[in-house]
């Protein structure tokens, strides 16, 4: 047994701000993907994802008794299935910010899900809503918190423009130009990050006025900037304005950045060869880039695996 694939994704704007209503916008990022599966002869890696299943159907069973108007399984076929050794066949790398719990999330929806929302219907405001609703209190399994967006974004398969916590709508991007000098890129910090340690950090730094007024002041209008400004294709003022992100990120939300990249970062800003940002919540992981030139950015990162996402 296989089931379809489910991609990963990017939050290219809207790591954080958007639990304070910030706009977002995530796309898919189909480099890699995952799917559930069953096999004669399962390796070590896929016995400890069918373990980590079994804890998770228990939560789902959980989850539908408490809150049975939100959703429900079919527990009897997803049960017999973890029972045959089912697991999620993965090539998204875990604590790297592009998804990878939201991708089983997404699979085990599609697969056990009943009266399911599907991709072809009429994607209404209140369905997309009620899909992250429910995503939100499945993924909360793997982070303690979650907005639901991940899974929402690899169900879809499509752009999601987050307007604020009640308002969100799939989105078409401005179409990649292959030979385009400018690109988003993904830094490889070769470090795993732990979502929930660096939620905690920000959530204690909500705490202080200082930093509230700094996220709305700052953080808040430039990531709305930026995702106005790559939806509407103005390449100039996006790179001025992420050129502002990260200077607010790498002055406060240090903890988030590990630090042997905090010159790097630095170096971006003060040479504008590539503007860095986080991407998903730090502390490792991937750190997004931009730049408008990839050859350049290519040679001040040649230390660095890079990968783009995007061209433009």
């Amino acid at each position: 047994m296989k089931g379809p694939l489910f991609y990963s994704k990017i939050l290219l704007f809207g790591e954080y701000g958007i639990i304070k209503d910030s706009k977002g916008l995530a796309i898919p990022y189909n480099f890699y993907n995952g799917a559930l599966k069953i096999e004669e002869n399962p390796s070590a890696e896929a016995v400890k994802s069918n373990q980590s299943l079994n804890r998770f159907a228990v939560y789902l069973e959980n989850l539908q008794a408490e809150q049975p108007e939100l959703v429900s399984f079919n527990m009897t076929a997803l049960k017999a299935d973890v029972e045959n050794g089912m697991y999620f066949d993965s090539s998204i790398p875990q604590g790297y910010g592009v998804g990878s719990s939201g991708a089983l999330v997404a699979a085990i929806y599609d697969k056990y899900a009943n009266n399911k929302i599907t991709v072809l219907e009429n994607l209404t405001r209140e369905k997309l809503l009620q899909l992250k609703a429910i995503f939100s209190q499945m993924e909360s399994f793997f982070h303690g918190k979650s907005s639901g967006l991940d899974p929402l974004n690899s169900y879809l398969s499509i752009p999601i423009l987050i307007n604020s916590k009640d308002n969100i709508e799939a989105t078409g991007i401005p179409t990649q130009s292959a030979n385009g000098k400018g690109a988003v890129f993904l830094l490889d910090s070769g470090i795993v990050g732990e979502t929930a340690p660096m939620v905690h950090i920000f959530m204690e730094n909500l705490k202080e006025e200082g930093f509230r007024k700094m996220l709305k002041s700052q953080f808040i209008k430039y990531t709305d900037a930026c995702v106005e400004n790559f939806l509407h294709g103005d390449v100039k003022s996006l790179f001025s304005n992420t050129k502002k992100l990260s200077k607010v990120v790498l002055n406060n939300f240090k903890p988030m950045i590990p630090e042997q990249f905090h010159q790097v970062w630095q170096n971006g800003i003060d040479t504008n060869d590539y503007y860095l940002k986080l991407c998903g919540s730090g502390g490792g992981g991937y750190i997004l880039g931009f730049t408008q030139d990839w050859a350049k950015a290519k040679e001040s990162l040649k230390d660095y695996k890079l990968e783009v996402v995007y061209q433009f």
